[in-house]
Protein backbone atom coordinates (compact mmCIF):
# COMPACT_ATOMS: atom_id res chain seq x y z
CA UNK A 1 0.00 0.00 0.00
CA UNK A 2 1.26 3.23 -0.81
CA UNK A 3 0.76 4.71 2.86
CA UNK A 4 1.03 8.73 1.22
CA UNK A 5 -0.62 9.01 -1.31
CA UNK A 6 -4.35 9.68 -1.15
CA UNK A 7 -6.66 8.60 -4.26
CA UNK A 8 -9.92 10.18 -5.46
CA UNK A 9 -12.89 7.49 -6.65
CA UNK A 10 -15.29 9.93 -8.16
CA UNK A 11 -18.77 9.27 -9.48
CA UNK A 12 -22.58 10.08 -9.29
CA UNK A 13 -22.87 6.95 -7.58
CA UNK A 14 -26.69 7.41 -8.31
CA UNK A 15 -27.11 4.60 -6.24
CA UNK A 16 -24.27 3.22 -4.83
CA UNK A 17 -23.78 -0.66 -5.93
CA UNK A 18 -21.29 -3.53 -4.63
CA UNK A 19 -19.22 -2.77 -7.70
CA UNK A 20 -18.67 0.46 -6.51
CA UNK A 21 -17.66 -0.66 -2.80
CA UNK A 22 -15.60 -2.96 -4.56
CA UNK A 23 -13.82 -0.60 -6.48
CA UNK A 24 -13.34 1.63 -3.23
CA UNK A 25 -12.49 -0.88 -0.80
CA UNK A 26 -9.81 -2.12 -3.41
CA UNK A 27 -8.74 1.27 -4.10
CA UNK A 28 -8.14 1.99 0.17
CA UNK A 29 -5.93 -1.53 -0.14
CA UNK A 30 -3.22 0.74 -2.88
CA UNK A 31 -3.34 3.94 -1.30
CA UNK A 32 -2.99 5.47 2.23
CA UNK A 33 -6.31 7.64 1.53
CA UNK A 34 -9.34 6.98 -0.50
CA UNK A 35 -11.77 10.18 -1.38
CA UNK A 36 -14.99 9.18 -2.88
CA UNK A 37 -16.12 12.03 -4.66
CA UNK A 38 -20.02 12.40 -5.32
CA UNK A 39 -20.82 14.68 -8.21
CA UNK A 40 -23.41 17.06 -8.43
CA UNK A 41 -24.23 17.16 -11.97
CA UNK A 42 -26.71 20.02 -12.27
CA UNK A 43 -27.12 18.83 -16.23
CA UNK A 44 -29.15 15.23 -14.93
CA UNK A 45 -31.87 13.96 -13.01
CA UNK A 46 -30.75 11.96 -10.79
CA UNK A 47 -33.09 9.27 -8.76
CA UNK A 48 -31.41 10.48 -5.63
CA UNK A 49 -30.54 14.18 -4.25
CA UNK A 50 -26.66 14.69 -3.68
CA UNK A 51 -27.54 14.54 -0.01
CA UNK A 52 -29.11 11.22 -0.18
CA UNK A 53 -26.09 9.80 -2.39
CA UNK A 54 -24.15 11.28 0.43
CA UNK A 55 -25.58 9.09 3.17
CA UNK A 56 -25.89 6.31 1.30
CA UNK A 57 -22.32 6.29 0.51
CA UNK A 58 -21.48 7.10 4.29
CA UNK A 59 -23.48 4.27 5.45
CA UNK A 60 -21.63 1.90 2.80
CA UNK A 61 -18.64 2.77 3.92
CA UNK A 62 -19.15 3.25 7.77
CA UNK A 63 -16.85 2.27 9.73
CA UNK A 64 -13.77 1.88 7.22
CA UNK A 65 -10.73 3.78 8.55
CA UNK A 66 -9.10 5.97 5.40
CA UNK A 67 -12.03 6.46 2.98
CA UNK A 68 -13.43 10.00 2.71
CA UNK A 69 -17.04 11.00 1.57
CA UNK A 70 -17.15 14.79 -0.22
CA UNK A 71 -19.72 16.37 -2.73
CA UNK A 72 -17.84 17.81 -5.27
CA UNK A 73 -18.83 19.91 -8.76
CA UNK A 74 -16.91 20.75 -11.44
CA UNK A 75 -13.56 19.61 -12.98
CA UNK A 76 -12.62 15.77 -11.50
CA UNK A 77 -8.82 17.98 -11.37
CA UNK A 78 -10.33 20.81 -9.24
CA UNK A 79 -11.44 18.00 -7.09
CA UNK A 80 -8.12 16.19 -7.12
CA UNK A 81 -6.48 19.18 -5.97
CA UNK A 82 -9.11 20.02 -2.68
CA UNK A 83 -8.41 16.82 -1.34
CA UNK A 84 -4.82 16.31 -2.28
CA UNK A 85 -5.47 13.22 -4.16
CA UNK A 86 -2.19 12.25 -6.82
CA UNK A 87 -4.27 9.60 -7.70
CA UNK A 88 -7.57 8.90 -9.62
CA UNK A 89 -9.39 5.47 -9.30
CA UNK A 90 -11.81 4.31 -12.18
CA UNK A 91 -13.29 0.76 -11.98
CA UNK A 92 -13.75 -0.87 -15.88
CA UNK A 93 -16.74 -3.15 -15.90
CA UNK A 94 -15.67 -3.70 -19.86
CA UNK A 95 -13.70 -2.76 -22.73
CA UNK A 96 -16.51 0.19 -23.67
CA UNK A 97 -15.69 1.43 -20.35
CA UNK A 98 -11.64 2.16 -21.19
CA UNK A 99 -12.88 3.63 -24.10
CA UNK A 100 -15.06 6.19 -22.38
CA UNK A 101 -12.31 6.96 -19.51
CA UNK A 102 -9.13 6.87 -21.77
CA UNK A 103 -9.64 10.35 -23.24
CA UNK A 104 -10.83 11.70 -19.90
CA UNK A 105 -7.76 10.29 -18.31
CA UNK A 106 -5.40 11.76 -20.66
CA UNK A 107 -7.37 15.27 -20.47
CA UNK A 108 -7.19 15.35 -16.54
CA UNK A 109 -3.51 14.58 -17.00
CA UNK A 110 -3.14 17.65 -19.55
CA UNK A 111 -4.71 20.19 -16.80
CA UNK A 112 -3.33 18.72 -14.18
CA UNK A 113 0.29 17.67 -14.76
CA UNK A 114 1.10 14.57 -12.33
CA UNK A 115 -2.27 13.07 -11.88
CA UNK A 116 -2.27 9.84 -12.33
CA UNK A 117 -5.25 7.86 -13.34
CA UNK A 118 -5.44 3.92 -12.60
CA UNK A 119 -7.58 1.39 -13.67
CA UNK A 120 -9.22 -1.39 -11.51
CA UNK A 121 -11.17 -4.50 -13.54
CA UNK A 122 -14.43 -5.01 -11.78
CA UNK A 123 -14.45 -8.16 -9.86
CA UNK A 124 -16.58 -10.78 -11.99
CA UNK A 125 -19.25 -10.63 -9.25
CA UNK A 126 -20.21 -7.18 -9.90
CA UNK A 127 -18.97 -6.39 -13.48
CA UNK A 128 -22.89 -6.60 -15.05
CA UNK A 129 -23.97 -3.97 -12.10
CA UNK A 130 -24.83 -0.14 -13.09
CA UNK A 131 -26.25 1.99 -11.38
CA UNK A 132 -28.63 2.85 -13.98
CA UNK A 133 -29.66 -1.08 -14.54
CA UNK A 134 -30.24 -0.78 -10.55
CA UNK A 135 -32.32 2.36 -11.24
CA UNK A 136 -34.55 0.63 -14.09
CA UNK A 137 -35.00 -2.18 -11.66
CA UNK A 138 -35.88 0.04 -8.69
CA UNK A 139 -38.05 1.76 -10.79
CA UNK A 140 -39.61 -1.07 -12.30
CA UNK A 141 -40.33 -2.25 -8.50
CA UNK A 142 -37.70 -5.26 -9.08
CA UNK A 143 -35.64 -6.37 -6.27
CA UNK A 144 -32.12 -4.78 -5.97
CA UNK A 145 -30.55 -6.34 -2.79
CA UNK A 146 -28.57 -8.51 -4.40
CA UNK A 147 -27.03 -5.84 -6.59
CA UNK A 148 -26.86 -2.96 -3.62
CA UNK A 149 -25.49 -2.63 0.16
CA UNK A 150 -28.49 -2.96 2.74
CA UNK A 151 -28.07 0.43 3.79
CA UNK A 152 -28.82 1.48 -0.13
CA UNK A 153 -31.27 -0.90 -0.52
CA UNK A 154 -33.62 0.06 2.91
CA UNK A 155 -33.22 3.98 1.62
CA UNK A 156 -34.58 3.53 -1.95
CA UNK A 157 -37.52 1.05 -0.28
CA UNK A 158 -38.20 3.86 2.05
CA UNK A 159 -38.77 5.97 -0.40
CA UNK A 160 -41.08 4.53 -2.65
Amino acid sequence: MSEGRAALVAGSFDPPTHGHLDIITRARQLFGRVVVAVLVNPGKQPLCTIEERLAMMRGSVAGQAGIDVVAFEGLLVDAALAHHASVVVRGLRSSADYEHEWPMARMNAALLPGLETVYLTASPQWAHVSSSLVRQIHTLGGPIEAFVPAAVASHLRSRA
